[in-house]
């Protein structure tokens, strides 16, 4: 059997010192010189071992100030469900009020972007026909716990009030309830989840490590008649959220 490469022993050591309490919770660890110093290694085994820790929670790295370990983070329970969204408001604020955690968002809305190729199938358009596209980050207690980013047509919410998602009279309400003010009745929702590692830019804005297993999420919102209004590329940290499906049944 092969030796435990040299990161994995150095993350195994640096485990069992926090789980011995030695380092606890908020405190620096040593710098990697030191590190590499008191374990035989180079500073490159230090970081890929600090690396690891990172991407399991065990670790956090702080640009610019050091490597520190970790808070404990709860694992959030996010529901899935089409009757959040008619129930009015945010349904992701109504997810973390019912945890008991202030639910918050940041968006950057672009009208007028061409679609690309997988989103206008999704939306049942032809390739470069005009979108509003919304990025968003959301929070719970200040911290980022998910990334979306939305498609609508543009044609579809054009001269209405309701044609940019976070501003005007309706803003972030969610999707069901905007469409309703333009006479359009959202009936269903298909998701399809997917695991994969997460992006180096969505690891910088989730605050993990490139790489670290994320819940893919794609979205699109169906009108009663049939017509695709939204679609959407929902980002989820598997070890920070649980994500839990309410399916409703007919009677």
């Amino acid at each position: 059997m092969p030796d435990q490469p040299p990161y994995l022993r150095v993350a195994d050591v640096l485990r069992e010192r926090i789980a011995s309490h030695e380092w606890s919770p908020g405190d620096r660890l040593p710098s990697r010189a030191e590190l590499g110093q008191a374990y035989g290694v180079g500073e490159n085994v230090i970081r890929r071992a600090q690396e690891l820790l990172i991407s399991l929670g065990t670790l956090e790295g702080r640009a610019g100030s050091g490597t520190y370990v970790a808070e404990p983070r709860e694992r959030l329970r996010m529901v899935r469900s089409i009757y959040r969204e008619q129930a009015g408001g945010s349904p992701f604020a109504a997810d973390m009020a019912a945890l008991g955690r202030r639910g918050s968002w940041e968006s950057r809305t672009d009208a007028k972007v061409p679609a690309p190729a997988d989103i206008a199938a999704r939306l049942g358009l032809a390739e470069g026909d005009l979108c509003v596209r919304t990025a968003y980050e959301f929070l719970a207690d200040g911290k980022p716990v998910q990334l979306s980013t939305s498609w609508e047509p543009y044609a579809l919410t054009a001269g209405t009030l309701v044609v940019l998602p976070e501003a005007g009279p309706h803003a972030g309400v969610g999707v069901v309830r905007r469409m309703a003010e333009i006479g359009v009745t959202v009936t269903r929702a298909v998701e399809r989840p997917e695991p994969r590692t997460a992006s180096l830019e969505e690891a910088t804005l989730l605050g993990v490590q490139k790489g670290t297993l994320v819940t893919h999420i794609v979205r699109t919102y169906y009108a009663e008649d049939g017509r695709p209004v939204e679609s959407a590329d929902i980002v989820v940290p598997a070890g920070l959220c649980e994500i839990v499906y309410e399916v409703p049944v007919n009677s």
